[in-house]
């Protein structure tokens, strides 16, 4: 008797197999080639509904794109669809959905994390991403101990959460320590992260800020505008301003942060003028200022004391189609301050559409001391104390016992240290990285 199978167990021919690989390299070549995430995520659901077998491609990129969509709902269907497929079990697709909850639900991406019955180098190093993003960086150090193995992408990664946190020295001693002991050879990536340490460091940084540059130069890296506009921030922070100028102008290539990053660090080190004259090349060549240009454009008109071309620059932030931020506002209070025109400083402070931070209202308050306003610096007090927190914001209230006493209300002052020592308010110790000479 002769048995006749079914179809579906059919031995299947090579023209099938073609045909079942081109449908699927199709799909998924249409969901990666999707004009917005939301044309993706339609391609993904017509699959769904026209019964078409999935492969890993097709979710992968599905799951990149629809990342940019922000929506924890979206990503956790796409993470049941994975779970009825099976495909959780796929280490690339699992570590793919890891960085869609980093990025929108850092909770589920760690619940996710310890479920994962496979991990590879790249699931690791997301992880250590997530703490970066959340700030926490002794979990971030925690999972960096535990990998199995390490690659420059895991050290790359660790040296970013210390210096996005502020760590820089720990950074940098990291890096010193993957220079050493691992014999790896860093990129970009890693140099960028350890540049933008260098920059915030002071004369320590700047010696090896020069050293990594000395690197770049010397194994013939290509300049380009991002390795370039690092070099240009770490120099304008570190107050060398002439290397900054340098190298930003034997670069081929320059964007709006290259541009942005010498005019804040123009303005940042008190070289206003020159900051506004880059503003202006930067605008004759027809590149769209960002809000942080307009930051540092606001800064170095505050610095230099020019009123009425930062009320221009002001202006100019909505004919760019830009929003005034509060750090906008907080530079045109500064500019009005150190000008000695407190009423126009109040008058942004009480029309602003944000509520004024504790940055702004001690750049008001240090304005009325240096021009001597005390009625208008009493006006705001009680709108200060609200603000204010005592284990971060010392400076603020030693200012306003500051302002009692120059007024002579003496009762007022003494309730103000009163409450300073009830709150245990302390004043930040200064710091420096500047070198001595005994060292």
């Amino acid at each position: 008797m002769l048995l006749i199978l079914p179809p579906i167990l059919k031995r299947p021919t090579i023209a099938s197999l073609i045909g079942i690989f081109r449908s699927f390299n199709s799909w998924s070549l249409a969901i990666r080639n999707a004009s917005s995430p939301h044309k993706a995520l339609h391609l993904y659901s017509q699959m769904q509904r026209q019964s078409t077998r999935f492969d890993s491609f097709s979710i992968l990129f599905t799951l990149k794109s629809c990342t940019h969509l922000l929506s924890l709902p979206i990503i956790c269907h796409l993470h049941a669809h994975i779970l009825k497929l099976g495909f959780n079990y796929h280490v690339y697709v699992a570590t793919s959905l890891l960085h869609s909850y980093v990025v929108i639900s850092f909770d589920d991406a760690c619940y996710l994390f310890d479920e994962m019955p496979e991990r590879n180098t790249v699931t690791w190093n997301t992880m250590i991403t997530g703490y970066s993003r959340s700030g926490d960086v002794e979990k971030a150090w925690k999972v960096f101990g535990e990998m199995p193995a390490r690659d420059l992408a895991s050290w790359s990664a660790m040296i970013a959460v210390y210096v996005n946190n502020g760590c820089w020295g720990k950074g940098l001693t990291l890096f010193q320590k993957m220079m050493l002991n691992e014999k790896l050879k860093p990129d970009q990536v890693t140099l960028g992260s350890v540049l933008a340490g260098c920059g915030q460091m002071g004369s320590i940084g700047l010696l090896l800020g020069k050293s990594i540059h000395g690197f770049a130069t010397k194994n013939e890296w290509e300049l380009n505008v991002e390795l370039g506009t690092i070099l240009v921030d770490m120099y304008a922070k570190c107050g060398f301003l002439k290397n900054a100028c340098k190298v930003f102008d034997v670069m081929q290539e320059k964007n709006v942060m290259s541009w942005t990053a010498l005019i804040c660090g123009s303005s940042q080190h008190g070289y206003g003028e020159e900051a506004l004259s880059v503003f202006e090349k930067m605008i004759e060549m027809g590149v769209k200022p960002t809000e942080l240009t307009f930051t540092g454009v606001l800064n170095a008109c505050a610095q230099t004391g020019l009123v009425e071309e930062g009320r221009r620059f002001f202006k100019m932030i909505e004919e760019y189609g830009l929003r005034p931020r509060i750090q906008h506002y907080g530079c045109m209070v500064e500019l009005f301050g150190k000008a000695g025109q407190l009423g126009e400083a109040y008058e942004v402070i009480n029309t602003m559409p944000l509520e004024p931070n504790v940055v702004i209202w001690g750049s008001f308050l240090s304005s009325c001391k240096v021009h001597k306003q005390f009625e208008l610096a009493e006006r705001v007090i009680n709108r200060v104390l609200a603000v204010v927190r005592p284990e971060n914001n010392g400076g603020v209230y030693s200012l306003i016992c500051d302002l009692y006493v120059l007024c002579d209300k003496w009762d007022e002052a003494e309730k103000m240290r009163k409450l300073m020592i009830k709150q245990n308010v302390m004043k930040a110790r200064g710091s420096s990285f500047i070198r001595s000479g005994t060292a």
